[in-house]
């Protein structure tokens, strides 16, 4: 299935869940926020929500600094 992530499209094997394309990415110890198709997923939800083919998720993630 493909998705895109941050304006690029990711072709994926199977459905996943948000929480499971955090580790993937490799942000899993970072605060972040996530929206998916225009919806902001809380972090609570990130385990259960799972990914479709066609789905659009934008994910922020904070950089500290000064």
């Amino acid at each position: 299935m493909k998705i895109k992530v941050n304006g690029k499209e990711k072709e994926l094997e199977e459905e996943i869940t948000i929480k499971k394309l955090i580790d993937l990415l490799g942000l899993a110890d970072r605060p972040l926020a996530v929206e998916l198709n225009k919806e902001v997923v809380k972090k609570e939800n990130h385990n259960s929500v799972r990914l479709k083919d066609g789905d659009t998720v934008e994910i922020i993630h904070f950089v500290g600094g000064g």
